[in-house]
């Protein structure tokens, strides 16, 4: 299995235990849902700055913005620079919204000198249904 694809996977699974703990159920859209693999490789002496404004911008997309299904960063065992971010938005009107947020302009002006390079790659869900059911299993 590629490397992206286990963090794909691995992400999947820690967005699906967050989700669990959440108090108000998770409600995953079958249709319009926007699904995006960020690819982030960050400077070696920014890394410590870098990793602790993603974790605030994350906690406070998925806290406060009800469109925003999942910002969960993670980066590569074999080379922490290498972060790689599961973004999931129940439309992409979420999505235009998301960009507009307070905390998406703070991370995104602050960290700007911080990244080596970036590629943001659409996804599509291939069964955007077993999200709901995985979450529904996790509850139990």
């Amino acid at each position: 299995m590629k490397a992206t694809q286990s963090s794909l996977f691995v992400f999947l699974f820690v967005l699906l235990v967050l989700a669990a703990c959440r108090t108000a159920p998770v409600s995953v859209p079958k249709s319009g849902m926007m699904v995006r693999l960020s690819e982030i490789e960050i400077y070696p002496d920014s890394l410590a700055a870098y990793n602790a404004i993603l974790k605030e911008e994350a906690a406070a997309s998925v806290r406060l913005e009800p469109g925003v299904i999942s910002i969960f960063p993670m980066d590569q065992q074999k080379d922490s620079t290498q972060i790689r971010i599961l973004e999931i938005y129940a439309s992409k009107e979420a999505y235009q919204s998301h960009l507009k947020s307070p905390h998406f302009q703070k991370y995104k002006t602050t960290t700007l000198s911080m990244v080596k390079s970036l590629q943001l790659i659409d996804m599509n869900a291939i069964d955007p249904e077993v999200m709901t059911e995985i979450f529904r299993k996790l509850k139990k």
